[in-house]
């Protein structure tokens, strides 16, 4: 792959972005892309999923967007890809987006975790993947209907963009020009421990207490749970030499005051829902890596076994 060809693709006025995963963020930037310009998207999607979509659209804050839904094996290159699946369904999504990838695509994972990047590039190659990630979307899915209160914004770029390349460039335009609010962090390995940690903390603690965005801010004891599931992370971040430090959990509550507040998180939209949760990429993750660095994580395996219980019943 070679940056000219990115250029070159992305450059054109018909940018072609594909998105696999049309949960709540899917949906989302899909019908903005959409309202830009109803050709410049399409949704990969196969099964009962395919026919859904193909039958009912999308429908994000009351607008029904009749985006074009392609099976996996009729899919083509595309210039961007977006994948915003569930931690669990990415085997999947990375198998079935293959005819989606050409050699000028660039794919860009919004995903919840830490390594969904390293685990799309070992197979279609690291020079064809940018890192990315949400925060402060506060949107709800409920079928096929998502509602939001607070878009929040995209945080994506290469591992480092002290300058920016041209991949960046031209997805940091298309995202200008459909209204998907954006930034581009210096270090994105950071971006994405802080959102790793936010998640780790609020997500998992509003899934085990079943409360809303406005009943956390409201509840010490949800609060002081919260902080202490992510002071773990901010241990096991700086054992990697990871730039997260006390200051960041000051820096999500100023996050967590703008979200509404009847939202919920998405991993409480998952136990509500009775579909499988995160917990693995989550706690999980925070588990294992306190084992390979001598690092007690009490709080995550605490919530860990608690949701594992959650999803058995």
């Amino acid at each position: 792959m070679k940056p000219a060809q990115k250029s070159q693709s992305l450059n054109q006025l018909e940018t072609k972005t594909a998105i696999i995963g049309a949960g709540a963020l899917g949906a989302t930037y899909g019908s903005l892309l959409f309202a830009m310009d109803p050709a410049s998207v399409c949704l990969i999607a196969s099964g009962e999923r395919y026919n859904r979509l193909q039958q009912d659209g999308v429908t994000v804050n009351g607008t029904t967007s009749r985006i074009t839904v392609v099976r996996p094996e009729e899919a083509t290159p595309v210039d961007l890809l977006i994948v915003a699946v569930k931690y669990h369904h990415l085997d999947q999504a990375i198998a079935e987006m293959k005819q989606a990838v050409g050699p000028a695509t660039t794919i860009l994972s919004v995903m919840n975790g830490i390594d969904s990047e390293e685990r799309i590039g070992a197979v279609y190659g690291m020079d064809t993947v940018l890192y990315g990630l949400t925060l402060g979307i506060d949107a709800v899915r409920e079928h096929n209907a998502v509602t939001y209160s607070n878009l929040g914004r995209v945080l994506f770029g290469e591992k480092r963009n002290s300058i920016l390349t041209p991949r960046v460039t031209q997805v940091r335009d298309l995202f200008s020009n459909a209204a998907i609010a954006h930034d581009i962090p210096l270090d994105m390995l950071r971006s994405l421990w802080f959102k790793y940690m936010i998640n780790v903390g609020v997500n998992q603690v509003s899934a085990v207490m079943g409360l809303t965005y406005g009943a956390i801010r409201a509840s010490n004891e949800a609060k002081q749970l919260m902080d202490a599931a992510m002071h773990e992370v901010i241990s096991l971040a700086q054992a990697m030499q990871i730039d997260l430090a006390e200051q960041d959990i000051d820096a999500w509550y100023n996050v967590l005051e703008t979200l509404g507040d009847s939202s919920k998180t998405s991993m409480l939209q998952d136990v509500e829902a009775g579909r499988k949760t995160e917990v693995e990429m989550l706690a999980g993750t925070a588990i294992a890596l306190g084992r390979q660095h001598g690092i007690p994580t009490p709080v995550n395996q605490r919530l860990f076994d608690e949701l594992q219980r959650i999803e058995a019943r």
